[in-house]
This record gives structure tokens, C-alpha cells and sequence, in this order.
């Protein structure tokens, strides 16, 4: 068996009081962007009004402009003031039949980025054409026609009544098709905006909308070509903040309207009550046009002069070139991602409007508030990579969500899904190994710990090991408490009655759960970690013992010693014979002895008929007889292997073998904490290959993946409404991961990884933040180099590298190597010269 390089992917190959307008103009003759102050500001730093911040965690400054951050509105911008008053601008896009593009636009999106996680430059394009129907859904249905013998009579027929009507449709949506550009660059000191639409079609309707974002009080007017708005402030409301938005060039019609309704109404051809809730500006534009703003929030009215069109695009100009110099980037097939994932996570950043704080929207099409389930501690994980101050806002602010009703009064992470808990802890643990900041860790530790002594409830025969609570009868499948929804694992099991317990209405199960137990066990691993930290002690061995007992009886019970790999069971001793990727959890939970480590890994994971390939992994075995059931085989399509009628795209739903991006980073940081680098770097390659498939060809970053590559209607992409879904980031971290990381498992949690066996190619990423320092490595063949506050303090070449627990000490460097071929190694620490030595293949410890 082989597991070579990758084939043929695309992976593989608030204003000072001289006014904003002479400040622009300052910046045009002068020597660059005004320094936009960053929204977030230090535990106990001053903010720019002198005002030392009350909270124990990065928390946002006032006023604050923060584009695209309010759910969804992508194309516009979040002002906040004194007091915590709000306004909102944004722009919303007229289609040919009179419908306002102007919020939910997920299907609109055409291009994101470049972007920055803190707001100080966006960019984004949306378009009329919402790609609900595309070429390839077109082409399907003529391949259906053409090749009738390869489907049903009724599938023809479909195909023959749809495609004429459904051509019309398509034809129709690129006539009338209006793209607009959308660029914003915060100025001063972060509660200014300058800002620019561009038409990339003829005849583009544009507006300029100004209200509050969530329904706030607020008072707007016109002020010649200006629009001017007040409104109390929500936490001080003695307090009123101002705001002021000043276009280039007067709107071809404006007005103020009693309701966003009215204005809506007028802005489309109707009369709309006027009033003083909302007001818009309305402008036509030629292809190529291109309209400059500029807006600004503060304690007084600001003072704006009208950008000249030259300043405003040297400052976005600017602006958009400092998205690479400060923040995640990268370079090579696997740096490239670095790029995508920061522009993906920054648009996917929201603002929570109750605890005032930055946070991931976790997807949906749109997200609809922070979402306390599993999902966000991915979120969380990717995010520490983009900004370690959003990372530590997100997960702060699940700790402070509340219950939702009718649950068990905890608050923090959901426990109705039981691996949020578990998950939460990892999440919250690596926040700690990236940045050594116990802030957040204090926070979550009591919550986790009341979470974790209520788990024993599911264990229905008290043997120590946890079963799957009952979650009903679901459409499509048995519902799970994993995330799972209806993966066929949970299929047959029978209910149990529960006695007792936490007055968690669910009852148990008889179905003993690998991935549940894994969970279990992670968790008591990263609380026995927690503790240490925390000086708890008793805490620490109580854990410990705990992840113990859990690592000798999985071992003893759910290993099939036939199959060789990890099942879960019923409790008359009866194995559940169905196979997905969770097998491989016990990896992650580090409760696999290495033996069977490394069965489940060269026998399992790497045979092609089960879960290696080109893409990994599906969520179901692909020799399972779930794997992709819900659709048809036609193996002799020329275009693709799965599909059945228009609208129903692709056959793999997403418990019957489409890859879900959490069971891929989960498999990865098993694979990886097992010390299988080669297997690791490779399995990265190809769960990024697929992300950047989908960005590249629709810049989506999509709820889940075909595993079936070459599929034509989406190609890797499962297109759901789910375009913008931030787990999806989980697949391309993997490969940044392999090129630096904090060290989340064995030894010192200020050591840090870096370094990759096999990822293709040479690959380099920069400007990532751990342990108050910044790092930069480049990874390839022959080289390895690791730069810390752009001073070069290791160096490997002669072969591909992989090296874990690096401590770099005042005066050398301890750490562990892997190596593909003799290595000569090159150490600079703080003082005296640079340390060298020698090392061979393998596995060696260096000292130096």
C-alpha cells in the first residue's frame, strides 16, 4: 500500500478635529494609511478616551468602526460610540425585477477579501446572480437526456420538461446580472471609515443605507448631501453618540423614512413614509464607476469633508496591502490557505450586541447569534491562528451565554449536545498552549468541571463507560448527541429508561459509544491539564485517574480484536458493525495503545477502500453499505457518479460519506498526536486541496465536502445554503497547523511545532501569534526555517523536518526531530553565537 504525493488538484500544482477630509488629503501626500487604532484593546489597557477596561479579557474599544461585522451584512459597517450608541451603513444592490439585495446575502457573495480579522480593510463583491442554478446543473440534465439508459424514465422525463424553462432562467440571471465591489479601510483612531462601491456591470443600482443595526432608538436627517444620526446610548444613557456619513459625490435621490419598510419601498419606485428612523442615498452607476465615502462615529457631531476619489483609493489602496504585512499569510500550496482562512474567518466575524464583544459566526447561511455548541470550539481553534484577541472575545463569550430555556441550568457550552463540554475544554486548552493567558481557562474551568460530573448520568449500566443518550426518531435517521446528526451509527440502538440524573428529560440508550467515551476521555484529560495549571492538586489527580480508567476500559470493550479496530457495542455484547471515522477517535482522546495506533492508521485509514484517497475523509467508510446511498451510481457518467434529479446536486448527504471539516481536524490531530507525521502531513494536504477547490472556484467555504472528486455540479463543495460555514476553515488549518502550532498534547505547553514531512512542495507562513511572540517558518524539501520576531533562531537543511516541544532558551534550544534523511541543524538563541549539529533519519531529542 502507498500513500504518496497528491495527483492533478489544484492544491498540488470618531475624527480629530481637523476633519476626515483633510486628513485624507495628508495621507495622499504623505508616507502612508493613518494607523487605524485596532478595535481590541489589552486586559487593563487605556483606551484612546483614557478609560482603563473593567473586563479581564480583550474587549472592544469605543467608538469602534468595524466593517462587515453585524450578521450578514457584508456589505456594510457596525458603528459604535459613547455609551455603546449604534448605527449601522450599508449597501444594498437593486436586481432588474425590483428585489433589494441589501441583507442575508450569503447566496450573493461572489469574492471575499482580502480582509482583515480586526476590520481594518474589507472587501467583498456581491452580485444579482445568487448561483442557485449554474452551467453544471444544466449540463446534468442534458447528460441525463443523452444518456437515457443510465436513468429512469421518470429522470428523463424530469430532465426533458426542466431543462428548457431552467435555460430561460439561467439566461435570464446573466443578463441582468450587477456585481458591485465593496471596499472599507478604517482611519484615525478607529471610529472612521473610508469607503468605496465600484460597478462591475452597466446601470447598477446602488444604495447607501444608514439606520441602527438591531432596532435601536436613533434620529437621522440629511444634511446636503450628507447623512447625520443620533442616538442614545444603550449602556450610558446619559451619553449620545453621533455619527455622519459624507459621500463624494450628491445621490441621484435620497430621503428619511419612517421604517427601513418605507425606505425600502422608496428606494424601488414605491412612496415610503418619510421619518427619521432610516435614511438612504440612491445612486446609478456606470460600469466602472466607482463611488467614495466616508463615514464616522463620535461624542460630538464629526466633522467629514467628502473624500477626493485619489486620496480614498490610496488609503484602501494602502490598507488592502497591510491585510498581508500584519496579519496571517502565507506563500506555497499549503501558505496559500493561510490567506483564505484569515479572510474567511474575518468575514465571518459578528459582534455580539449583549456582551459587547467579538465573536465567529459559526454559519447557517448567516449564523443568527453565538452559537454555544460544539461547532464554535472549532471556531475558536481556527480563530487563535487569525487573531488571538477574537479567539479569546469568542470563547469568553460562550462561558458568559446563557442556558437556553427549558435546559439544565448551566451556563456556558450546550449540554444538550454532549460533546460541546468536552470540546469546549480542548478549545479552551489550546487558547492557553497558543498564548500561556490563564484568563479564559479560570473562566471556563468551574463550568467544565460541573459539566463533566454530570456525564455519568448516560452511563445506563454504571460499568464506567458512557452509552448514547436517546435522542428520538430524526428525518433521515436516528438523532446522536455528537454533532452526528443521523450518521448510521445510531440507527438501532433501543432505548432505556434513565433513573435519576440532572433532569436531562433524554433517556439512555444501550449503545456503547466510541466517540462519546473518547469525548469523555479527552475531557478528563484537559481538566486533569486545567488543574495543574491552576494549582487544584486534588482536581488534577481525580482527572487523571479518571482518563485512565476510560483508557482500560475502551481498551478492554470496545476493541474488536477481528476487525481490529475501534466499534461501538450494545450492551448484550453485540458489536455495531457500522464504520465511520469516529474509529479513529480514541487517537485523538489519547486512549489508543500505540499497537493499535498504528493498525488504525496503516490498516484502516490508509486503504482506499475504506477512507484514503485523493479526498478524505468521507463520514462514512467508502466499502460501508451507507456510503453514499442516497442517490444513484452511474458509474459510466461522463461528468459525475451521483445525481438523480435538479436540486438535489450530489448524492453523498452528509452522514452517508460527504467529509464533514470537524471529523477531518479530529482524525488529523489523532494522526498527529500519535507522532505519524508523514500520514499527517499528507492527510492535511488533501483536506486542504479540498478547501481550496471550493475557494478557488467559488470562493465558498462550505458546511461539507463530496468525497468523490471530479463531480461536476459542485465539484468538492456540497452546495447548501451553507456557503459560509466557519467549521469549514477546520480542513485548511491542518496544513497550518503542520507548519506551526502550539503543542496541545505530551510536554512543556509553551513548546511549539513546526515543520512538515510531507506537505507538497515548499511552504511558508507568517505573522502567527504564540506566547507573545511572532513567528514565520518556511517548510520544504531541503529547508526548514523558523524566524521569531523576524530574527532566524532555527534552521534544518538536507531533508524535510518535523519538530515538536521546541523551547528556545537564552542561550540555546531543546526539542524533539523528525527527520526524512540527514539533517544538519542550526539553532540562534537570545545570546552568543549559533549552535550546530548533526542528526540522522528518524527520531532524535536535540540539546543544544
Amino acid at each position: 500500500m502507498t500513500h504518496g504525493h497528491l495527483p492533478r488538484r489544484n492544491f498540488l500544482r470618531t475624527v480629530g478635529a481637523t476633519g476626515l477630509g483633510a486628513s485624507a488629503a495628508a495621507l495622499a501626500a504623505g508616507s502612508g494609511i493613518a494607523q487605524a487604532a485596532p478595535p481590541y484593546s489589552a486586559p487593563g489597557e487605556r483606551t484612546a478616551h483614557g478609560h482603563r477596561t473593567a473586563l479581564p479579557y480583550p474587549t472592544m474599544q469605543r467608538p469602534f468602526a468595524m466593517p462587515g461585522i453585524k450578521d450578514q451584512d457584508w456589505t456594510g459597517a457596525l458603528f459604535v460610540g459613547e455609551g455603546e450608541s449604534r448605527f449601522a451603513l450599508r449597501i444594498g444592490l437593486l436586481t432588474e425585477s425590483g428585489k433589494v439585495i441589501r441583507e442575508k446575502m450569503t447566496n450573493n457573495l461572489w469574492r471575499i477579501g482580502p480582509m482583515a480579522p480586526d476590520g481594518a480593510y474589507k472587501e467583498v463583491q456581491v452580485s444579482t446572480d445568487d448561483r442557485k442554478l449554474t452551467p453544471a446543473h444544466l449540463q446534468a440534465l442534458r447528460e441525463v437526456m443523452a444518456h437515457p439508459e443510465q436513468w429512469s424514465a421518470d429522470e428523463v422525463s424530469d430532465a426533458t420538461a426542466k431543462l428548457p424553462s431552467l435555460q430561460q432562467q439561467y439566461d435570464d440571471a446573466q443578463r441582468q446580472k450587477h456585481t458591485i465591489r465593496v471596499r472599507y479601510a478604517r482611519t484615525d483612531d478607529g471610529g472612521s471609515v473610508i469607503g468605496a462601491v465600484t460597478a462591475l456591470d452597466d446601470d447598477t443600482t446602488i444604495f447607501l443605507e444608514v439606520t441602527t443595526p438591531w432596532g435601536e432608538a436613533a434620529a437621522f436627517a440629511l444634511d446636503g448631501q450628507d447623512v447625520t444620526g443620533s442616538a442614545p446610548g444603550l449602556l450610558e444613557t446619559s451619553r449620545t453618540g453621533h455619527f455622519r456619513l459624507a459621500p463624494t459625490d450628491p445621490a441621484d435621490s435620497s430621503g428619511c423614512y419612517a421604517s427601513i419598510a418605507d425606505m425600502t419601498a422608496a428606494m424601488t419606485g414605491a412612496t415610503g413614509v418619510p421619518g427619521t428612523t432610516a435614511a438612504a442615498l440612491r445612486y446609478r452607476l456606470s460600469k466602472g464607476q466607482t463611488l467614495t465615502f466616508a463615514a464616522a462615529v463620535g461624542g460630538r457631531p464629526p466633522r467629514l469633508d467628502p473624500p477626493e476619489p485619489h486620496d480614498a483609493e490610496q488609503i484602501l489602496a494602502t490598507a488592502e496591502a497591510s491585510v498581508r504585512k500584519d496579519n496571517l499569510t502565507g506563500s506555497g500550496p499549503a501558505g496559500r490557505a493561510a490567506d483564505a482562512v484569515r479572510d474567511a474567518l474575518s468575514l465571518n466575524t459578528n459582534y455580539d450586541k449583549n456582551h459587547q464583544r467579538a465573536f465567529v459566526m459559526w454559519g447557517w447561511g448567516g449564523g443568527g447569534g453565538l452559537f454555544t455548541g460544539w461547532d464554535s470550539a472549532f471556531d475558536a481553534i481556527d480563530a487563535a491562528l487569525v487573531s488571538g484577541p477574537l479567539a479569546t472575545q469568542h470563547e469568553t463569550d460562550i462561558f458568559d451565554a446563557d442556558a437556553p430555556p427549558n435546559q439544565v441550568p448551566l451556563k456556558g457550552p450546550r449540554y444538550d449536545q454532549q460533546n460541546s463540554g468536552p470540546m469546549h475544554a480542548y478549545a479552551v486548552w489550546r487558547l492557553y498552549t497558543k498564548f500561556g493567558d490563564v484568563t479564559v481557562l479560570k473562566k471556563a474551568y468551574p463550568t467544565l468541571v460541573a459539566y463533566y460530573d454530570l456525564l455519568p448520568e448516560w452511563d445506563a449500566d454504571g460499568d464506567g463507560l458512557l452509552e448514547a443518550p436517546y435522542f428520538g426518531d430524526r428525518v433521515g435517521g436516528r438523532g446522536n448527541h455528537l454533532g452526528l446528526d443521523d450518521s448510521p451509527v445510531y440507527a438501532d440502538y433501543q432505548r432505556i429508561q434513565k433513573k435519576g440524573g440532572s433532569g436531562d428529560s433524554r433517556d439512555n440508550t444501550n449503545l456503547t459509544d466510541v466517540a462519546l467515551n473518547s469525548y469523555y476521555a479527552l475531557m478528563a484529560e484537559t481538566l486533569a491539564k486545567m488543574a495543574r495549571v491552576l494549582g487544584r492538586t486534588a482536581d488534577a489527580a481525580r482527572f487523571a485517574a479518571q482518563h485512565a480508567k476510560i483508557y482500560r476500559l475502551l481498551n478492554d470493550r470496545l476493541w474488536h480484536p477481528q476487525r481490529r479496530l475501534y466499534l461501538s457495542r450494545y450492551l448484550d455484547g453485540t458489536w455495531n458493525d457500522v464504520v465511520t471515522p469516529t474509529v479513529f477517535y480514541p487517537l485523538f482522546a489519547g486512549i489508543a495503545t500505540p499497537d493499535r495506533a498504528k493498525t488504525l492508521v496503516q490498516e484502516h485509514l490508509l486503504d482506499p477502500k475504506e477512507f484514503w484517497g485523493e479526498y478524505v475523509v468521507p463520514s462514512v467508510a467508502r466499502n460501508d453499505p451507507a456510503y453514499c446511498s442516497g442517490g444513484p451510481v452511474h458509474p459510466g457518467s461522463e461528468h459525475f457518479k451521483f445525481f438523480d434529479r435538479y436540486g438535489e446536486d450530489t448524492a453523498p448527504e452528509q452522514w452517508k460519506g460527504a467529509v464533514w471539516p470537524p471529523m477531518n481536524a479530529t482524525v488529523y490531530d489523532g494522526v498527529k498526536r500519535y507522532g505519524f507525521d508523514d500520514v499527517a502531513g499528507e492527510f492535511a494536504a488533501r483536506s486542504t486541496a479540498m478547501y481550496l477547490d471550493a475557494w478557488d472556484k467559488d470562493n465558498w467555504f462550505p458546511e461539507s465536502f463530496d468525497p468523490e472528486p471530479g463531480q461536476s455540479i459542485m465539484d468538492s463543495a456540497v452546495d447548501t445554503a451553507w456557503r459560509t460555514y466557519s467549521w469549514s476553515n477546520a480542513m485548511a488549518v491542518q496544513s497550518l497547523h503542520e507548519l506551526i502550532s502550539d503543542n496541545p498534547w505530551e510536554g512543556d505547553p509553551s513548546g511549539i511545532m513546526f515543520g512538515s514531512l510531507s506537505l507538497p512542495g515548499t511552504n511558508s507562513i507568517a505573522n502567527v501569534r504564540l506566547r507573545e511572540h511572532t513567528y514565520s517558518v518556511s517548510a520544504g524539501p531541503n529547508r526548514t526555517t523558523l524566524a521569531r520576531d523576524g530574527k532566524v533562531v532555527f534552521r534544518a537543511t538536507g531533508a524535510r523536518v518535523a519538530v515538536r516541544n521546541f523551547l528556545l532558551h537564552p542561550s540555546g534550544a531543546s526539542f524533539d526531530l523528525n527527520a526524512d534523511g540527514p539533517t544538519r541543524i542550526e539553532v540562534s538563541p537570545e545570546r552568543g553565537r549559533p549552535r550546530r549539529t548533526q542528526v540522522r533519519a528518524g527520531r532524535t531529542h536535540v540539546e543544544l
